[in-house]
């Protein structure tokens, strides 16, 4: 129980800044000082925590905040490129 509330502590303090990061992104108007390669890097990341859940059949109220982070992430990257 102690990982499933470190990890879901973890997630929850990456994830606010990501919907700041989509904001500033779309605000902006500019992409500069914004990584691909490292957008990508965190998006691989969220994934292979998403499989690593369904693999483990450890399904449980985390795997939604993986999918929510990953969500935003990929909508930043998204708007690098509008």
């Amino acid at each position: 129980m102690a990982v499933t509330i470190c990890e879901s502590i973890m997630l929850v303090c990456f994830g606010i800044s990501w919907p700041i990061s989509v904001y500033k992104s779309a605000t902006s108007k500019t992409t500069k000082g914004k990584s691909v390669i490292f957008t990508i890097a965190i998006i691989l990341g969220y994934i292979a925590g998403i499989t690593g859940k369904i693999v483990g059949k450890n399904i449980n109220y985390v795997l939604a905040l993986y999918i929510i982070n990953l969500v935003f992430v990929s909508i930043d990257l998204a708007l690098y490129f509008v």
